[in-house]
């Protein structure tokens, strides 16, 4: 595939142009200059593992409505590379299915034909703001959902119509419209209309299903993850008859992955929306020795009996705070593992841990987004002791 044509422009794909393989290589070394440079002591540091698939990867996009100049044509896409107020229009992305191009072009067309306004930044006027489409990759089933503000005169029906002719190789399931009237440029919802099918669309990963609804996280690239979390669980030497804690726990993925192994586990997730969906999840699978607890990590570790034998933590890109560091490490387990979305906050932490009675025992990068500059890192900690 050849160089994206808004790369001059588009601020999503920093690489487009360098061959793969170096990608690769840019992000290894990353994580091995952030370990050299912090002091981290670590056993093996393990070849990065490519991604599965480096285009058509991303199961969901967040698309603004606006101008690239301004009271300049209507646009919907991605904000412009430095310039903060100017949209373009992405509908060649290459980093998603192309259902997601023909559904950005299809909603576009719509709403500049019935000449609808874009929500304005500075004015706070406007009726369009942002476009959100969810993909299950494994059952190939769609989710839109439009954001607008509460103006007079959007068409829920004929927009449902349109969308619902559109020829697609996937299943649009549920079209939304959330009504957003706050003022900052983010996607708050003061209120949901279901304007056909259901709220949510199913996924599969690691052998379990998973209810996705319209604003609950999921990992955005279901191939490479699964590759990663099969790897992260299979670090742990012995799962019968333990306790596993999964900490920073999201909907609970991992958390049910280790429950089929485990004697129990337990997911702990600041975000509540998150933990509910966490919930029905494991009723969908089935899963009777797995619980959820929402709450700030080292509050609710401070106040529960149960203690782990083995520890899981996927902390979000500012990584482990300290007092939750001393706790996870109070417990003494023998084995650790730390997913990391983060190399940067990754390396703070465990130049903490290894002061505290714990070695690396082996860190392994994975490339989940071609293209862009994120890395994921998996690492095996070890008590020395033990």
């Amino acid at each position: 595939m050849g160089i994206c044509r808004d790369s001059s422009v588009c601020g999503g794909c920093v690489y487009q142009g360098v061959p793969y393989e170096e990608q690769l290589k840019l992000k290894a070394d990353e994580v091995e200059e952030l370990l050299e440079k912090k002091s981290i002591a670590y056993g093996k540091l393990l070849d990065i593992e490519p991604a599965p698939n480096r285009y058509a990867y991303r199961n969901k996009m967040e698309y603004t409505f606006g101008d690239m100049e301004k009271d300049g044509p209507m646009t919907l896409g991605m904000h412009k590379k430095r310039h903060f107020m100017s949209i373009v229009t992405v509908d060649e992305c290459q980093l998603v299915h192309d259902d997601f191009n023909r559904i950005l072009r299809a909603v576009l067309d719509f709403v500049t034909q019935r000449g609808y306004s874009h929500y304005h930044k500075k004015r706070h006027k406007g009726l369009m703001r942002h476009l959100i489409v969810r993909r299950g990759v494994r059952t190939d089933e769609i989710l839109v959902n439009v954001v607008t503000s509460s103006e007079e005169g959007f068409d829920e029906e004929a927009f449902a119509d349109m969308l619902l002719a559109l020829r697609l190789e996937n299943k649009i399931v549920g079209i939304l419209r959330t009504i957003n009237d706050r003022l900052a440029d983010a996607v708050y919802c003061d209120e949901l209309r279901l304007l056909y099918g259901r709220d949510y669309y199913m996924e599969e990963l690691l052998g379990l299903k998973f209810k996705v609804s319209a604003f609950s996280f999921f990992q955005t690239n279901v191939d490479a993850v699964e590759n990663l979390y099969s790897y992260a669980i299979g670090l742990i030497d012995d799962f019968q008859d333990k306790t596993a804690f999964d900490l920073y726990c999201g909907t609970g993925t991992i958390t049910q992955a280790l429950a089929q192994r485990a004697k129990r586990a337990i997911g702990i997730e600041l975000v509540e929306e998150a933990v509910e969906a966490a919930r029905v999840n494991v009723e969908l699978n089935g899963l009777d020795n797995c619980r959820f607890m929402a709450g700030d990590v080292f509050k609710v570790l401070k106040n529960i009996d149960e203690k782990p034998d083995v520890i899981v933590v996927d902390p979000p890109r500012v990584g482990i705070s300290t007092d939750a560091l001393d706790k996870i490490i109070g417990y003494g387990v023998e084995q650790i593992v730390y997913i990391s979305c983060n190399p940067k906050s990754l390396v703070e932490n465990l130049y903490y841990i290894q002061y505290y009675g714990y070695s690396v025992e082996s860190v392994k990068p994975f490339d989940n987004f071609p293209g862009t500059k994120h890395i994921e890192t998996v690492c095996l900690l070890s008590r020395k002791d033990k």
